[in-house]
Parts: structure tokens; sequence; C-alpha cells
């Protein structure tokens, strides 16, 4: 089903079934960026057909890498080692990819040519002087519009140095910005991680080979080791199941299984604060693929109650946050979400944005500056929402309006596109109407 411009939806029993979500978003930019630097074929297998990656996907290819498909619609990637990237013809757009325009930023880094990086309208919001402040440091020509915080970036890196850099904030894209140009430096770049973020760079460099060595609040990286080329699975992405997994909890009589879904800890956050909130999750048939935990969720309809989300479990559920106020809606008692400011630099400030529609449905919801406060215990109303543009609002709204009695639309949803572009086919083939 093609994703639309606007979405109708109204008040479901439940849902039951067996799924498999899409492949991992942060997952699948790696596997890509990672197998086009590296020496020999690379595989990648359950790759996210996502706006986002497949921008990634687009980027390599302007920049000289070979990339095809197999007869199973494998992504197939023919790397020529650390420096066989060429300067690109054009800019090169990134469509609604931070994570893509920063990871990307550290790979061109370390190359001796120019070139120029930019975004949609939501991207060229987006601060982007958090990493442009380190490469600088690391000697490469680096600069954005309006003194170096926005997109487009103009780069013209080669002859990098190791450095050592203290993260300001916890972030994954800027800590993988600096290790993925620290692959280019002699010598050895030391990030100091006071608050620790996810870690699928650090896991996927030392599979591909990487001189990387990992401590408690600091990752070493050397420079000048060419990486090999490797067949990487990607596991189904947490923050895709996300969405059914609230849903299953706040309707009646609803029971699923969804398969193979990353269980990275850095990355569940919010099974941890729904475990907390009274939710019937299991994880079943663990294992390890490419250095990822992997597992099946099985979940059933829950009572939940509130509960406080603090600043030091947001690294660990940023994406996460605005389905989980959603499903803050139906706890009994009242949930904060504390120290949570990032949000007000995604794709919409997600602060904002959440507490408006949410309002819309008749929550009693309030605004902080780091978060939100949300009573629950309500039965959500029908309402019109908007999407802002912003994939994780627009699917969170689309749960929500599930939930609610009567009938809700929601504009501006085509952006779902950007991360799961099968979300709506999926709920229709397990709900109960």
């Amino acid at each position: 089903m093609e994703v639309p411009s606007r979405i109708g939806v109204s008040q479901i029993k439940g849902i039951k079934g067996e799924i498999t979500v899409s492949g991992d978003k942060s997952i699948s930019h790696r596997a890509v960026i990672l197998n086009s630097i590296a020496r020999g074929k690379g595989i990648i297998k359950n790759f996210l057909e996502s706006d986002d990656c497949l921008n990634t996907l687009d980027s390599m290819r302007q920049s000289g890498v070979e990339i095809s498909r197999d007869n199973q619609n494998n992504i197939v990637i023919n790397g020529k080692g650390l420096y066989s990237l060429k300067e690109a013809e054009d800019i090169i757009d990134m469509g609604n990819s931070g994570t893509g325009l920063r990871l990307m930023a550290g790979i061109l880094s370390g190359h001796d040519f120019l070139s120029i990086l930019t975004g949609d309208g939501s991207l060229r919001k987006r601060p982007m002087d958090r990493i442009v402040k380190p490469l600088k440091k690391m000697g490469a020509d680096i600069s954005g519009r309006k003194g170096d915080q926005f997109a487009p970036l103009v780069i013209k890196g080669g002859n990098l140095n190791a450095v050592e850099y203290e993260l300001p904030m916890p972030s994954a894209q800027v800590k993988s910005a600096i290790l993925l140009a620290g692959l280019y430096t002699e010598g050895t770049t030391r990030i100091l991680e006071p608050v620790r973020s996810r870690n699928h760079s650090e896991l996927m460099l030392k599979w591909f080979g990487a001189d990387i060595k990992l401590g408690e609040g600091e990752i070493g990286i050397t420079g000048g080791r060419e990486i090999e080329a490797q067949e990487i699975f990607v596991p189904g992405d947490i923050s895709a199941a996300a969405f059914f997994i609230v849903l299953a909890l706040l309707t009646k009589s609803s029971e699923i299984l969804i398969k193979n879904v990353g269980i990275n800890l850095t990355r569940c956050g919010i099974l941890t604060i729904l475990n907390r909130m009274g939710a019937k999750i299991e994880i079943l048939n663990k294992s390890k693929v490419c250095g990822e935990e992997m597992g099946d969720l099985y979940v059933r309809s829950s009572e939940l109650k509130a509960t406080t989300i603090f600043e030091e479990e947001v690294p660990f559920t940023i994406d996460e946050l605005p389905i989980l106020a959603v499903a803050a809606c139906f706890a009994q008692g009242e949930t904060k979400i504390l120290g949570a400011r990032e949000l007000r630099y995604k794709e919409s400030d997600r602060i904002k944005t959440m507490v408006t529609e949410l309002r819309k449905f008749g929550i009693t919801v309030e605004e902080i500056e780091d978060g939100m406060i949300i009573e629950g215990g309500s039965n959500l109303s029908g309402a019109h929402c908007i999407g802002y543009g912003d994939h994780r609002v627009a699917m969170s709204l689309v749960i929500a309006g599930m939930t609610a009695a009567g009938n809700t639309t929601i504009d501006d949803t085509y952006c779902i596109r950007t991360s799961f572009p099968n979300f709506l086919d999926l709920l229709d083939s397990i709900k109960c109407n």
C-alpha cells in the first residue's frame, strides 16, 4: 500500500497474529556505509527499503561505489577499500535522514575532495554544529549554513588528525561521525562518552575488523587499517516494533508475536519502561547475529500504570518516546517524561507536536521544557490530527487513533515512507475490527 498524505482510522478491538517488522534503520545505514569503504563483496540481508536508507545507498553510488541486487533482492556492494570513494558530480541529497547525513560527513571528511551534503527542509533545520566542531578539530575543512549550524555542509577532507573528544551530549550520530572519520587518521582517536548512547557503530566496526577498543565511558579507534566486507543480516527494528507493541498492550484481547527483533541493550529502553508499567512482554528465542542481539517479542493486552521516564533512560528510548506518550494516556496515574530536550531537535519538535496532538484526543498533558507530563486513565475520542512531516509522530497518532472512540484522521503522513513504508500493510494484516 502506498503511504497517503492523509490517513483515516477508527477504533479496533485488538490485533492478533505473527509479524516481522522491517529491518533496523540504524543498522541498515551503517551496513551500507561500512561495506562501501571495505575491501571485497558485502551482502546486506533484510535491508530497510525506506527513503532514508535508500538515500544513503544512493549517496554511496554517487561516490563511485558499485551497488546491485542479487536474485533474492539482497543488497550487494563491491567495496574497494577506505580510500576508494570518488568526488560526486553533484550535491548529495540525504533527504530527511539525519543519521545518513551525519555519518556521511564523517566518512567524506577523510577524503581529499569536495563534497556538499544537504537534505530536505526538515533536515536543513536540524543542528549540524555538533558534528562540525569535532570534525574541524580533526582537521577537516567543513562548514555549514549560519555559522556551521545547519546543512548544506561543504566538506574538503583528508589529512585528518587523531584527537580526544568528549561528547557534550549522548548522541550515537555524533559519536559515529567521529568514529568513521577516525578510520582515516594516523594514531588513535579517543571518544569520551559520559552518558552511553546506542552502540551499533562500535559493534559493526568491530565486526568489520576495525582497530577499535571499547572501555568504560571511552572508545578508541586507530586509523589506517583496511576493513573487510561482510555479509550482514539486519534484525527487525525495535523502533518499528514499538508501534505494534503499544497497540497490542492498549487494545483488548490482543496477542502478537513479532519475530527477529533487534534487542541491543542500548536500544531496549522501551521494553524496560513498558515492563515497569505492567506490560506483558516476553522475549523468546534469543540469538546473536553479526554482533547484535535478536529475539522474538510476545506481547499481550495489559493494564498499565504510570511511571517516570528519567533523563538517564532517554538515550536508550529517544525514538520511542512519542509512542510511549500514547501508552501513557492509558496508564493509571501521572506519567512524566523528563530530561528529553533532544526531542525538540528531531524531524519536528516532538515535545510540542505530541502535546498539541494528544490534547486533541481529550488527554490532559502538560508541556515542560525537557519533556511532558501526561494524566492517564482517560478514554480517547477521535480527532483530526497533523503528522508535521515527522514519521514517528505520524505513526504514533495512527496508533492513538486506533484506540480512540470514533474516527480519526491524520494529515501530513507521507513522511512514514522515510522509515517504515509497509507500516499500514502490516497493521491491516493483524487488526481485528
